[in-house]
């Protein structure tokens, strides 16, 4: 069961894009990535918030998360939480096992 979760990060004059490039340049995403049971782990900017950037952050089930929220890098992405000053809105989806329904995927173009 997969699991993603979309986290936005909002701050104040462009702490939100600051703190998801010090996040790739110092290689913390890197290593995330490079995490047992981690499927992606993409920044995004939304283009109507310039304010405000969305992780979308997808795991193979709930015991790779845990692992990694065990995981020491975790004090690392809260001390740059806390050094940018970031408020957060999470959201969480699991997958339908049974893929994208029929009536739907009339509508997607590949």
């Amino acid at each position: 069961m997969t699991i993603t979760i979309n986290i936005y990060y909002t701050g104040e004059n462009g702490s939100a894009r600051r703190f998801a490039e010090e996040m790739v340049e110092g290689g913390i995403v890197g290593r995330i990535r490079a995490e047992k049971g981690n499927l992606r782990y993409e920044y995004f900017l939304p283009m109507d918030d310039p304010e405000t950037v969305l992780l979308i952050d997808s795991w193979e089930n709930q015991e790779a998360i845990d692992a990694h929220h065990a995981s020491p890098m975790m004090g690392e992405i809260l001390a740059l939480r806390e050094k940018y000053d970031l408020r957060m809105k999470v959201e969480r989806y699991v997958d339908d096992a049974d893929g994208i329904p029929s009536k739907d995927a009339a509508f997607i173009r590949e």
